[in-house]
């Protein structure tokens, strides 16, 4: 019997990450969490490469346009979606969390999901390096090894062939 299972090592892995500028005290706080946690597991920092966008709306657009160049082995979303005093927080929270998964099943490159979705923006902050940790660094340590899982795969099937 094979088991296959994802190590945190990213030598020899490219990763992508797609931030959203609104809200920016909170998603550079993720972008933060997301560059130490893949710096600190043997990611070259010429392997990190970020793409601002205008939004957590915007996400799902450029992450699809930077799995497509296939330069990537996993691309990492951080973002924070607050809920106000309409509806449009659950439009945006729902679409950009179907527009990831949406990619990652259909480009094959996996695409961590660190886009918090919180009522307010205590909330938002700590989940961004507070006392509810850096949900960015926890996002990309599941890009990490979700990389090295398909790397594994891939290989194996590779090999077969």
């Amino acid at each position: 019997m094979k088991v296959f299972q994802g190590k945190l090592v990213g030598t020899g892995l490219r990763f992508a990450v797609v931030a959203s500028r609104f809200n920016d005290l909170v998603s550079s706080r993720l972008l933060e969490g997301v560059k130490d946690a893949l710096l600190r597991h043997d990611v070259r920092h010429q392997d990190i490469d970020v793409c601002w966008v205008p939004g957590a709306w915007e996400i799902p657009l450029a992450a699809k346009e930077i799995a497509l160049t296939g330069r990537y082995d996993a691309i990492v979303a951080v973002g924070a979606v607050i809920r106000g005093d309409t509806p449009h927080f659950d439009y945006v929270s729902a679409e950009v969390s179907k527009g990831v998964a949406y990619i990652g099943l259909n480009q094959r490159v996996p695409v961590a999901f660190g886009v918090l979705t919180c009522d307010n923006l205590e909330q938002a902050l700590l989940r961004a390096g507070s006392k509810a940790g850096n949900k960015g660094a926890e996002a990309a340590l599941a890009a990490l090894e979700m990389a090295d899982l398909l790397r594994n795969i891939r290989s194996e099937r590779t090999e077969e062939d």
